[in-house]
């Protein structure tokens, strides 16, 4: 199956689409209304290969009678090959793949230019609501892809770490670590075990926000009260953006300390490394680009309720971060504080012009995802430290100890960035919407 949304002249404006749909005459399936499909479709994943024996392609087209903008789209199935009778594989259909593109990197997958010639289709749903129900899909891909910058990242930390353990260049400060040695590996030098405990804390903020997320999925769909379903539903909607933007931004950031770890091998192919930087990078933009993503949480998610969907999970970390005592919860009260400041910030000043909203949203978004980060790292950590009190070790006292250890890391060292971030959200705003266009 494939996703076709962008046209040539338009990503992010779906409402600018060209791709006409116009009612055939008679159905060829079971009596349904067939459409012809027309137009011409870019940056399609998959939008043609030899994998499967038929692709479904589901094509966002205008009828004939649509109004004007995104209230008119609709959705389409095109099939690859025409179901026959008996459900195998018919006919060619009219769609066909007109170029592969020459990308940065996610190389073996097959991005397609697909044309459409009066192709047959059929309408998924009913019609002008096809953004609603793509939607649907976009929101689950956009989970996806946020993890996809997670596994990106986790890569390139087992990476660099094993490749921090076996490089030879120098002695420790301290004195020499492998005095039988030529010289002592790179993790024992502070700059390399800093960069590698950062990829590790992001790593682990965004694997505990991922698996709570996750959990909130679940309940959304399995819960047996409505109410509480509700409620999980509303939170994953709140933070599907955060997740998006700020996993493939971590994706990014972890893959390019790692070829730092690597030095100059790490530019090179040999290891692989410079692959996971060129891997990493479409995350940031497909299913959406990252200040899409911002706007998206800032507009629709804090400004539309009023900000009531952050209020309560704000207070639901407030609330935790209190009963705790620890250094790394303390930091994650402090940085609440600028969150909350911000968050106050955006209800007053954005609402009035939605201009500083959306020059506040990518700092507001870090800012977001920062703090939830590190809330979830000190409830690891409180969980890891009762775990050690009890002597209940299953895991071992080594894992539990280092649970802590990155938690106590992000505090002192990520979660710093949230008040830098807070700041940018509140008063970076008018500063990027004083200069003239001209002047840029």
């Amino acid at each position: 199956g494939t996703m076709c949304l962008t046209e040539p002249h338009c990503g992010t404006d779906l409402g600018l689409i060209r791709t006409k749909a116009v009612p055939a005459d008679g159905g060829a399936i079971a009596g349904v209304q067939s459409y012809k499909i027309s137009g011409t479709k870019i940056f399609i994943s998959a939008g043609e290969h030899d994998l499967t024996e038929n692709i479904v392609h589901l094509v966002l087209a205008k009828l004939p009678d649509a109004p004007a903008g995104i209230k008119g789209i609709s959705l389409f199935a095109v099939s690859k090959f025409l179901p026959a009778a008996d459900g195998a594989c018919g006919a060619r259909n009219g769609v066909a793949c007109g170029a592969i593109e020459h990308k940065m990197g996610i190389k073996a997958s097959s991005t397609c230019v697909m044309n459409f010639d009066e192709a047959e289709g059929y309408l998924v749903g009913t019609p002008h609501a096809g953004m609603r129900a793509m939607f649907t899909m976009m929101n689950v891909a956009r989970l996806a892809v946020g993890i996809q910058g997670l596994g990106l990242a986790e890569t390139a930390y087992q990476s660099a770490v094993a490749y921090a353990r076996e490089r030879l260049q120098g002695r420790a400060l301290s004195g020499a670590k492998a005095p039988d040695k030529a010289a002592d590996p790179i993790i024992v030098h502070p700059d390399v075990r800093k960069t590698l405990l950062t990829m590790r804390a992001n790593v682990e903020g965004a694997r505990a926000l991922a698996i709570w997320i996750g959990t909130a999925v679940d309940v959304s769909e399995r819960h047996p009260d409505p109410k509480a379903r509700q409620e999980a539903d509303d939170l994953v909607a709140l933070l599907t953006p955060v997740v998006k933007a700020y996993f493939t931004d971590i994706g990014f950031d972890v893959t390019n300390l790692g070829v730092q770890i690597f030095g100059g091998h790490g530019y090179i192919r040999e290891h692989g490394m410079e692959q996971l930087v060129r891997d990493a990078r479409i995350a940031q933009l497909y299913e959406g680009t990252n200040g899409i993503q911002a706007l998206d949480l800032v507009m629709r998610k804090i400004l539309r309720d009023q900000g009531a969907a952050a209020a309560g999970l704000l207070l639901e970390m407030r609330s935790e971060i209190t009963a705790m005592n620890s250094p790394e919860a303390k930091a994650v009260g402090e940085a609440l504080i600028g969150l909350d400041e911000a968050t106050d910030w955006l209800l007053e000043n954005g609402a009035k012009d939605l201009r500083l909203a959306a020059a506040s949203a990518t700092p507001y978004l870090r800012l977001f995802a920062t703090v939830a980060g590190g809330w979830l790292m000190a409830r690891s950590a409180a969980a890891a430290q009762r775990l050690l009190n009890a002597g209940d070790t299953p895991s071992g006292r080594s894992f539990l100890e280092a649970k802590i250890q990155t938690a106590r890391f992000y505090a002192g060292n990520i979660l710093p960035r949230a008040a830098a971030e807070a700041t940018a959200a509140m008063r970076g705003a008018h500063s990027a919407l004083a200069m003239d266009e001209a002047q840029f």
